[in-house]
């Protein structure tokens, strides 16, 4: 018959815990597979530039002066803007005036940042707008003229 001796009775404890355990390992560990998804916003609101720049009433032969703003920000998240271009939209005057009576330089102004959500966010600046001296004409038909500045985020 089989006698079970100290040793034996070691081994044979040793040999069980191991079974349990290698038992255990595979009960806990598995393998398997699975997929999931994840997707970005299919796109943006548009920006809105504000122009903060309240510009001197000009006149004939006046100095160039800055124009700077920011931007209202709808969406949730941060937007990149590379730049604002500005432009003369419309000269509404009581008299014969128009965009040729004023010069707009640096009309593309470079942003190269992201524009945090919000309102009267980030910046911009660095265009110009003048009155130009037209010494041969009477520009008294640009007196009390409102030029209408057009902005462009891209």
């Amino acid at each position: 018959m089989f006698k079970l001796t100290r040793r034996r009775s070691i081994a044979l404890g040793v040999f069980l815990s191991l079974a349990f355990a290698v038992t255990a390992y595979a009960y806990w560990t598995a393998g398997g597979s699975g997929s999931g998804s994840a997707s970005t916003q299919a796109s943006t609101t548009a920006l809105t530039a504000n122009q903060t720049t309240v510009l001197s009433p000009m006149y004939p032969g006046d100095s160039a002066q800055t124009i700077s703003g920011n931007f209202d920000n709808p969406n949730s998240g941060p937007v990149y803007v590379t730049s604002v271009s500005v432009s003369i939209a419309s000269v509404s005057a009581p008299g014969t005036c128009d965009a040729s009576d004023f010069t707009l330089s640096g009309t593309t102004m470079a942003v190269g940042a992201e524009v945090s959500a919000g309102s009267g966010v980030g910046s911009f600046t660095g265009a110009t707008i003048r009155f130009n001296d037209k010494p041969a004409t009477n520009q008294d038909g640009c007196k009390g003229a409102t030029v209408t500045l057009a902005y462009s985020v891209s």
